[in-house]
């Protein structure tokens, strides 16, 4: 049995790190069992198909992310503090895999949206939920930010839909132009989106 979870495990792996390099759509079942290292029959003891692997690829991972983001949002820190503790929590993720392999691996999320949301409902549908509980966690900051008086937007939840989207987007560039300086920006937009100014504690970060 300890065999069988690991094989998985690898599976999962494989897959994650060949759908970050290549993309979803390019890669076959034996070249993810090979990179694995397990026999393709492995394969099909854990997934009905490739979907279905896509679709646990992506709950792990936002298992691992959400985790993460919630160490952040969640923390006693100043609600803006927050939110730039997320952005350079984003930054050192995508500098860290350039160094690895060479390339912005970008966002497996946003990555997935645009190759495969229009291919299968099921994916759209998945990735759709991690988005709208991403919103939520930083909608909850920035109420609290605007509970402070420190931010002026009218609408927590849309100011967050549009910090979430900014994020998305600018960690796009950066895999696009394979430059993680594009994620430099973040938090000067971040501000400007929420009308808000610099706290002391995150200026002084910077």
């Amino acid at each position: 049995m300890g065999r069988t979870s690991d094989a998985r495990e690898k599976i999962l792996s494989a897959a994650q790190t060949l759908i970050e390099l290549r993309g979803y759509s390019a890669l076959g079942v034996a070249e993810i069992c090979k990179a694995a290292g397990v026999p393709k029959g492995s394969f099909y003891y854990f997934f009905d198909s490739k979907e279905s692997l896509a679709l646990a690829v992506i709950d792990e991972h936002w298992t691992g992310q959400r985790q993460a983001w919630g160490r952040i949002l969640d923390s006693d820190e100043e609600p803006l503090r927050r939110l730039y503790l997320l952005f350079e929590a984003t930054e050192a993720a995508q500098l860290a895999g350039q160094e690895s392999c060479g390339t912005v691996s970008g966002c497996l999320f946003g990555n997935l949206t645009l190759e495969m949301s229009n291919h299968t409902e099921a994916i759209r549908a998945r990735l759709q939920d991690i988005f709208d509980q991403q919103v939520e966690m930083v909608a909850s900051v920035v109420g609290e930010a605007l509970a402070r008086g420190e931010v002026t937007v009218p609408d927590a939840q849309e100011a967050a839909r549009a910090v979430v989207a900014q994020l998305e987007g600018q960690v796009l560039f950066a895999k696009l132009y394979n430059n993680t300086h594009r994620l430099g920006a973040l938090w000067a937009n971040c501000l400007a989106l929420l009308g808000a100014r610099p706290p002391r504690t995150a200026a002084a970060a910077v």
